[in-house]
C-alpha cells in the first residue's frame, strides 16, 4: 500500500470547492479528474494525473455539482458523469479506510475484540481511535464508553462500517470491535473519517456537552 510514506500534513492543505467556492482543508474535500475518455473519476488518493477539481466531501455537494454541470464548466470541455458517481466516491473512501485498518493489522497496531479493546482503553496508553461495526450491541458500546469515561479520555469513534466490511478487510470472522494504537495510521483514519461523514454516519459515542459534530 502506498500510504506508509505519506506526509502527516497531507489533508491539511487548503483547496477551493468548485461547487460552493468555500476554501477548506483537503481532508474535507474529494478530488476528481477527467480520464482520457472524458469521464469524471473520483481520485480518492489524490494522485491521478491531470487537473483536479475539488468538491466538498458529501453526497449532496457532489450531486449538485453534477446536476449544475459544474465539472464541465471548470474543465471547459464536455465531461461524462457516471450515474453512480456518489456511490463510487463513497466506496473509494470506505476502501481507503479499510485498507488502513488492514495495514494496522499487519503492522500490529490494531487491537481486535471487545475484551482486548476494553483492556486497552483502561491501559496507560488508550487507543485514539475505536472502530465498531454498525451491528455492535448497544450494551457493548455503553460498556466501552464507561471504561473510557473512567479512564478520563474521549476516543475518536467510527461506527460507519458493517460487520461484513470489517471482517472481509481484516480477514477475520465477525469483527465488531477494534481500536488502533497511537501513530500515523490512527491519524490517517481520523483524516479520512472527516470525508466519510458526508456519506455515512460515524455514529460517535454521545458525551455530555458533545453535539456529535
Amino acid at each position: 500500500m502506498g500510504h506508509e510514506g505519506s506526509n502527516l500534513t497531507e489533508g491539511t492543505r487548503d483547496r477551493r470547492c468548485i461547487a460552493t467556492g468555500e476554501v477548506m482543508p483537503e481532508a474535507r474535500l474529494v478530488r476528481f479528474v477527467v480520464d482520457p475518455e472524458g469521464t469524471l473519476v473520483p481520485d480518492i488518493d489524490g494522485r491521478l494525473p491531470g487537473r483536479g477539481y475539488w468538491i466538498s466531501s458529501d453526497a449532496a455537494s457532489i450531486r449538485a455539482a453534477a446536476m449544475r454541470n459544474m465539472f464541465a464548466k471548470a474543465a471547459k470541455r464536455p465531461v461524462s458523469i457516471p450515474d453512480d458517481l456518489v456511490a463510487r466516491t463513497e466506496r473509494g473512501i470506505v476502501q481507503r479506510m479499510l485498507a488502513y485498518l488492514g495495514l494496522a493489522r499487519r503492522s500490529s497496531v490494531l487491537i481486535l475484540g471487545f475484551d482486548q479493546v476494553e483492556k486497552q482503553i483502561r491501559s496507560p496508553e488508550p487507543p485514539p481511535v475505536v472502530i465498531e461495526a454498525r451491528e455492535a450491541a448497544e450494551d457493548g458500546r455503553r460498556k466501552l464508553q464507561a471504561a473510557a469515561t473512567a479512564a478520563g479520555y474521549v476516543p475518536f469513534v467510527i461506527a460507519a462500517f458493517s460487520n461484513e466490511e470489517l471482517s472481509l478487510s481484516l480477514g477475520r470472522e465477525n469483527v465488531v470491535h477494534a481500536a488502533t494504537r497511537p501513530g500515523r495510521i490512527a491519524e490517517r483514519l481520523i483524516f479520512e473519517a472527516a470525508r466519510l461523514q458526508g456519506f455515512r454516519r460515524l455514529d460517535p459515542w454521545a458525551w455530555k456537552g458533545f453535539s456529535g459534530a
